[in-house]
């Protein structure tokens, strides 16, 4: 790694650290802060009695050797005692920092995590249709590890090292001889030259051993989501070859991680017991002269074995707060993500009145040189039902996407009641919008749990009787746990048209003023479509209907039918008199019927 790099990794860290921060100091919760600095108390006694007890030993071991009297005239067997008691308070204080400290660990988690799922789902749909789910949830899985170490280790094991070592260097300084001084600081600085050299080596590898593991990761998921296609191509081999592959490139970087971490402790053991040796040799040597005593010996001993441990301690802390700063930077590149779909500032709330929906001259595409809606205008009267049709990529459920804002018009306008949609908050829009999806997704719980998420806080009665809107009441009722059978990942445990019906009755019960329906029959047997048909015109009684229909059957008795072609409107009218022109809508009608004929 070059110096640049470095620096760079260096400055990203610092980022990473202040970023942090604001979670350990909250200006609005005070009793975070009361905390934070009792712990630091609490840890600043803990390394003082710390640094202080070798010399009860030492005094101990002079009383039981003759070689002087104790200060404290406590005598052998006192100081000893006095020695265990000082070791325990030590013990004692780092466990009460611990203990204060750990409601400030979880809040800060809790609070990042959360901060971390919001901002995922204020991220715009494009985002969302090109991320890969395993490897999202491994990011934040990592970066909230990450955080949780480096509030605990950072505040808890780098300061007071840093202060341990000096207090313990300016006690060999004054009790002993500057060379001591001068062994021990050789050694040190040697050892973090050392340990920052080798880690900052091994967090290249960390990285890419982490890159593997995301992928495989990935593979493993996205496997698992299309297990039904797997199993439709015989493909279960590929998909495990493919896992396999990855696994082995995670194989390979994991290898090359362990073996430096060995040559890493290794190093660290020579230099630290050459160092340990140098001094302890420089002590036999006071002793045989009669400047020291044992008890002396004992002592720096002691101490180099003091400094030995946190040492050690600092080769791992290193080497995981620069792998937590790793992580914790990929977690806070993804809260960086920008929000491609933002309020407008003191955007109001939309206001309903009718709800009459107007495309003025819309302009969109997904990719700045292929567009798909090429200046559209349309008018959705109040109350009105309105049918959009055309061929596969003609632009039909871009403007259903449109109209919930997950994406912006490039030109143009999209006014619901006079109201830009763009100037009005998103929450609110969402609230006023019930949409039907052409594939109904799930969530892996009970169906009253899916059917019930259509409105916060509905009451039993109101999610039966839109199951029973939807016509699959009697379905639910037929299963052994009713309303409490569990639909399983994305709802795989329903068949397609379950799972529309089930999605139907959320979106009934959810009342909207303007409802979408985008293909929403289509997963639907003849018969049961049928049904649901007579459900969804019963529904749409009132309100502003806009449907996104392949069946061209479904929509015939549509106050106006809508045909895209290449992203413009092409013929628009009701279904009798667009026959009579024997335009476009008249071929996609003839075309559809034949096939229902040959079927």
């Amino acid at each position: 790694m070059s110096n640049s790099d470095i620096q760079s990794e260096g400055s990203s860290g610092w980022r990473v650290i202040r970023r942090v921060t604001p979670y350990l100091w909250p200006d609005n919760e005070p009793w975070v802060k009361r905390r934070v600095t009792l712990a630091m108390l609490a840890l600043l006694l803990s390394k003082l009695i710390a640094v202080f007890t070798p010399m009860l030993y030492k005094q101990a071991v002079d009383a039981l050797t003759g070689a002087g009297v104790s200060e404290l005239a406590l005598g052998a067997i006192g100081l000893t005692v006095a020695y265990g008691m000082a070791r325990l308070l030590a013990n004692g204080f780092q466990q009460l920092r611990d203990a204060l400290f750990a409601a400030v660990a979880q809040r800060a988690l809790r609070a990042l995590a959360l901060e971390t799922f919001q901002h995922i789902h204020k991220l715009s749909m494009r985002y969302h249709i090109t991320r890969k789910t395993g490897g999202l949830s491994r990011i934040i899985e990592r970066g909230v590890k990450g955080v949780e170490f480096l509030l605990r280790f950072l505040l808890f094991s780098i300061g007071p090292l840093i202060l341990e070592l000096l207090l313990i260097a300016g006690i060999l300084f004054y009790l002993f001889d500057v060379w001591y001084l001068v062994v021990v600081a050789v050694t040190i600085g040697i050892y973090v030259w050392f340990t920052f050299k080798v880690t900052e080596w091994r967090v290249k590898l960390r990285r890419e051993m982490n890159d593997q593991d995301t992928d495989a990761n990935q593979k493993a998921i996205d496997s698992l989501l299309n297990f039904e296609t797997v199993k439709y191509f015989g493909a279960e081999g590929r998909e495990a070859s493919r896992y396999d592959a990855a696994m082995a490139g995670y194989q390979r970087a994991a290898l090359k991680t362990a073996y430096s971490l060995s040559f890493l402790n290794f190093g660290q053991a020579v230099l630290i017991t050459t160092g340990l040796v140098v001094v302890m040799v420089m002590a036999a040597m006071g002793v045989q002269n009669g400047t020291l005593t044992v008890g002396d010996f004992v002592m720096v001993n002691a101490y180099m074995i003091q400094i030995t441990m946190p040492l050690n301690f600092l080769g791992s802390v290193y080497r995981e707060i620069r792998q937590s700063l790793v992580d914790m930077g990929e977690m806070f590149g993804l809260l960086g993500q920008p929000s491609e779909i933002k309020d407008a500032p003191n955007a109001p709330d939309i206001s309903i009145n009718g709800g009459a929906v107007s495309l003025q001259d819309v302009q969109f595409g997904y990719e700045p040189k292929r567009a798909i809606l090429k200046g559209v205008s349309l008018e959705v009267g109040a109350g009105e039902t309105v049918a959009i049709v055309g061929s596969s990529g003609s632009g039909k459920s871009t403007i259903g996407r449109l109209l919930f804002r997950f994406y912006d018009v490039q030109d143009g306008a999209l006014v619901i009641d006079g109201q830009d949609i763009r100037d009005v908050t998103q929450e609110s829009l969402h609230d006023v919008i019930g949409v039907v999806p052409q594939d109904t997704v799930l969530f892996n719980d009970t169906i009253r749990y899916n059917i019930a998420y259509g409105r916060d806080g509905a009451r039993e009665d109101e999610i039966v009787a839109a199951a029973q809107a939807a016509q699959i009441h009697e379905f639910i009722e037929s299963l052994p746990d009713g309303y409490d059978t569990h639909v399983g990942e994305r709802g795989l445990k329903l068949s397609g048209g379950e799972k529309q019906r089930v999605g139907i009755a959320r979106t009934l019960l959810k009342d909207p003023p303007i409802l979408l329906l985008d293909e929403a029959t289509s997963a639907l047997d003849t018969e049961t479509e049928q049904d649901i048909q007579a459900a969804l015109k019963a529904a749409g009684e009132g309100r502003t209907v806009i449907t996104i229909a392949h069946r061209l059957s479904t929509i015939a008795d549509a106050d106006r039918i809508i045909v895209l072609e290449d992203g413009e409107i092409v013929e628009q009218g009701k279904h009798a008199a667009l026959l009579k022109r024997k335009g476009r809508y008249a071929s996609l009608w003839a075309r559809q019927a034949s096939e229902q004929d040959a079927a």
